[in-house]
C-alpha cells in the first residue's frame, strides 16, 4: 500500500452516468481551481481505443492537465488495484502542491478503490478456480449470472453483468469463504491523507437518453466502424470486453448488420448507465447537483 504524507488538500470527485456531462464539468472546475483531472474511466486508459471509449478529445485535453487518458495499450495488464496504487502516489505529490485535484469517471469500482482502498479478499483455490472456470467455459456468461444472483444477490445488481472477470471473481469468493462477496467488500474504510468531496451529476432521463443516441451516432460519424476494425484482432483482450466493441465484433462477424449494432450499442449504453446509477446511488457520501449548476457545484466545494 502507498505510503502517504498528511494534506489538506482536496480531492473532489465527479460521478454520474455516461453521458452526463463529468468531462465538461470537471475540466471547468479544473480551470476554476487550477487544479489538474484524474480519469477514473477504466476504458479511457487504453491509447488505441479513444473515439469508443469517448474519451477527452485533444482540444478538451489542452484545456486542462489530464492524467490516466490513454496512458496503456490494450494488451497492458491492468487492474483496480493498482489503479488505485498509481493515483495514491499521485495524489500524495499533487496535493502537496495544488490544494484540489479533480477526479471523474463512470467506473464506480475505480473510484471507491481511490476514495476507500480495496477490500482484502481471500486466496481462492485452484480447485474452486478451475470449477467456475468450467462453469464458464461450458454454460456460458448466463450461467455465472445465474450463480451469482444465488450465491449474492446484492452484489448482482451492482455488478457489469457482462463482465466475465468480474463475475468469476465474486463467484470464487463466495464459494471460498461460504459468504457474499458484498459483505466482505464492506470492510472499513482506509484513511486517505486528503479530504475527499464526491458531486454526483443528476440529469434527466428523457435528456440522457438523447445525449447518449446523439454520442452514439457522432462517434460511428467520427470513425468509430474504423477503430473498431483495427482493434479486432485483439478482441479477446479484456479492455475490449466492454459495450460498443462488443456489438461492432458481433458486426464483423456477421451476426449483426451495422445497423442492428449500432442500436444494441444505444439500448446496452442505457442500461450500463442504469447500472452506473444503482452503484453510485448506494454512497451515502455524494452531494447531487443537476447537471447544469455548475456555480452552485464550485459553491458547494469552496465552503467544504
Amino acid at each position: 500500500m502507498p505510503t502517504a504524507t498528511k494534506f489538506t488538500g482536496k480531492l473532489v470527485v465527479i460521478e454520474g452516468p455516461t453521458a452526463s456531462g463529468k468531462t465538461a464539468i470537471a475540466i471547468e472546475l479544473a480551470n476554476y481551481f487550477g487544479a489538474e483531472i484524474i480519469s477514473a474511466d477504466s476504458r479511457q486508459f487504453y491509447k488505441e481505443i479513444p473515439i469508443g471509449t469517448a474519451a477527452p478529445t485533444p482540444p478538451e485535453l489542452n484545456k486542462a492537465p489530464h492524467h490516466f487518458i490513454g496512458n496503456l495499450s490494450i494488451s497492458d495488464d491492468y487492474n483496480v488495484s493498482k489503479f488505485e496504487h498509481d493515483v495514491i502516489n499521485l495524489l500524495n505529490t499533487k496535493l502537496a502542491n495544488k490544494p484540489i485535484v479533480i477526479m471523474t469517471g463512470g467506473s464506480g469500482l475505480y473510484i471507491d478503490a481511490v476514495c476507500n482502498g480495496i477490500d482484502i479478499l481471500p486466496d481462492i483455490d485452484e480447485a474452486v478456480r478451475d470449477n467456475v472456470k468450467n462453469i464458464f467455459s461450458e454454460y456460458g456468461i448466463e450461467a455465472l449470472q445465474k450463480k451469482l444472483m444465488e450465491l449474492d444477490h446484492v452484489y448482482y445488481q451492482q455488478v457489469d453483468l457482462n463482465n466475465p472477470k468480474r463475475l468469476m471473481r465474486a463467484i470464487e469468493v463466495c464459494l471460498q469463504t461460504n459468504t457474499t462477496y458484498s459483505q466482505l467488500r464492506k470492510n472499513k474504510p482506509q484513511t486517505r491523507s486528503f479530504n475527499i468531496i464526491k458531486i454526483g451529476i443528476n440529469i434527466p432521463r428523457d435528456i440522457l437518453v438523447d445525449r447518449i443516441n446523439n454520442r452514439v451516432e457522432n462517434m460511428i460519424n467520427e470513425g468509430w466502424v474504423e477503430e473498431a476494425k483495427s482493434v479486432y484482432p485483439f478482441k479477446m483482450y479484456n479492455s475490449l470486453n466492454t459495450v460498443g466493441y462488443k456489438e461492432l465484433f458481433a458486426f464483423f462477424d456477421g451476426s449483426l448488420t451495422l445497423t442492428q449494432a449500432i442500436e444494441k450499442i444505444k439500448t446496452n449504453t442505457r442500461r450500463y448507465a442504469k447500472r452506473q446509477m444503482t452503484w453510485f446511488r448506494r454512497d451515502n457520501d455524494i452531494y447531487w447537483f443537476d447537471y447544469d449548476k455548475i456555480s452552485e457545484i464550485i459553491n458547494f466545494i469552496e465552503k467544504h
